[in-house]
């Protein structure tokens, strides 16, 4: 059956891109429809960022009990109930995910339970609903990949079965040293456990600046995190107690897990998009730069979109498709711009253009780079943490990247971001006070370094 409304604006997905679609569009007047086969938040919400966090927080306290004795305080670390931890993470769901749901009711958002199949432009089949919209958004997010012949099953698990374990694994062995990898290598070390990574590119976080990612592997070394880099795996076997992994170096590693963490692919196949004429390549969906599709009245948002699949991006895209529904004219994203960040420890934060990519853009000569290491900065050594600041600019010109490596740096983001994004000189951020003592002292002290008047680090 057709139902009787013909919305503004029809959404697929509910994840971060499609449910704030659907919020910005009621905001802005549009009569919206949400389509979502599971829950409303998406992997972001139920399997990915929030249930990550909460697992890394309970990393955290636990290497905070351990070295307590550094700061003065005698404690003792007992045994680590995943049981329990499990049951704070989930708890921090919830609350969020009633939250949720309360702002898709409260905004007058019709949420459309069930596996939606695009048939047309402007229709989406559900069940035995036809639902239609002027205008359809497609934002069916995205799905953990596996290798090639790599069947994830047993002992074999992707980021989705082991945020979903019951017992810390001993010893496993990760395979990617991306984000997921390296959250869950630092968060299963602080449990105890005694982690492999396997790295098929030269370095860790192989998408930042080198500098960031080889002090990240020596503070992996400090903490007993082991890494084999530059060499692909050959096969996988495994047995009721281990899985061995077997590198094209001849290398072979066991343990009783093997997380496959080489990232996501888009979920898309199956839903209609290819049958409607919606351009595709590899299952991505391709857009204009304002997100249209080459199918009039069809849009696209987050992670199906070519780029860095981030739940941030996915948000913006999605308020971004909304605005443009309704009338308004907002710009472009600059997908440069857009803060990244790895929440393990130490972690990372990223916006622009790392110092290769800057110096294969401008050409070599016209870039200059300038660090600040977390030694000077009081509160860095209050927190116990090593890293630094390291600002790529371009000569005589704004600054095109900033990047940070540290304990608690995913805090500096905001900033850091507004630099980039607002393509500030270091002359215009040295003269702005950072408050005393802060870890964002460390991004003023690197724009006096790079402005020419160094304070508290050496010319």
């Amino acid at each position: 059956m057709v139902e009787s409304v013909r919305y503004d604006m029809v959404v697929l997905g509910a994840g971060s891109g499609g449910y704030a679609a659907a919020l910005r569009g009621a905001q802005l007047g549009l009569q919206v429809a949400l389509i979502e086969t599971d829950k409303v938040g998406g992997t972001c919400l139920h399997r990915g960022c929030i249930p990550a966090k909460a697992l890394l927080h309970s990393a955290e306290i636990a290497d905070q009990v351990r070295q307590a004795g550094r700061f003065g305080i005698d404690a003792t670390l007992g045994a680590i109930s995943l049981t329990d931890v499990n049951a704070f993470k989930q708890s921090v769901v919830d609350r969020l995910y009633k939250g949720l749901q309360g702002l898709i009711s409260g905004r007058g958002v019709n949420l459309v339970s069930g596996l939606g199949r695009v048939v047309s432009a402007h229709q989406v089949q559900v069940g035995s609903n036809l639902v239609e919209g002027r205008e359809l958004v497609l934002a069916t997010g995205s799905y953990a990949r596996s290798l090639p012949g790599l069947a994830v099953q047993g002992r074999v698990l992707t980021s989705d079965q082991a945020l979903r374990l019951d017992a810390v694994p001993a010893n496993p062995i990760i395979l990617g040293g991306g984000v997921i990898g390296l959250e869950f290598a630092s968060m299963w070390a602080s449990f105890g456990a005694k982690v492999t990574i396997i790295e098929a590119l030269e370095h860790l976080a192989p998408n930042e600046d080198l500098a960031v990612s080889k002090l990240l592997e020596r503070a992996f070394k400090r903490r007993g995190i082991n890494y084999q880099l530059g060499v692909k795996v050959r096969d996988v076997t495994q047995d009721h107690d281990t899985v061995t992994v077997r590198l094209q170096d001849g290398t072979e590693l066991s343990g009783d897990a093997l997380l496959v963490a080489v990232g996501r692919g888009p979920n898309t196949a199956g839903v209609g998009f290819e049958e409607i004429g919606v351009a595709m390549d590899r299952g991505f969906v391709l857009t204009d730069e304002q997100l249209r599709t080459n199918v009039p009245h069809v849009w696209a948002a987050g992670d199906i979109v070519p780029g860095p699949q981030l739940a941030h991006r996915g948000f913006a895209h999605g308020i971004a498709v909304a605005e443009r529904i309704a009338g308004l004219d907002p710009p472009p994203l600059v997908e440069s711009g857009i803060p990244r960040v790895t929440y393990c420890e130490p972690e990372i934060t990223s916006v622009g253009l790392t110092e290769a990519a800057a110096k294969a853009a401008h050409g070599v000569d016209a870039i200059e780079t300038a660090e600040y290491n977390l030694a000077g900065n009081g509160k860095s050594q209050v927190l116990g943490t090593q890293g630094f600041v390291k600002l790529v600019r371009l000569v005589g010109g704004p600054v095109l990247g900033v990047h940070l490596i540290g304990s608690r740096v995913s805090e500096l983001a905001g900033e850091a971001q507004l630099i980039v994004n607002w393509e500030a000189y270091p002359e215009d951020v040295a003269g702005l006070i950072h408050a005393h003592p802060t870890q964002d002292e460390a991004i003023g002290e690197a724009f006096l370094a790079l402005a020419g008047k160094p304070l508290h680090a050496h010319a």
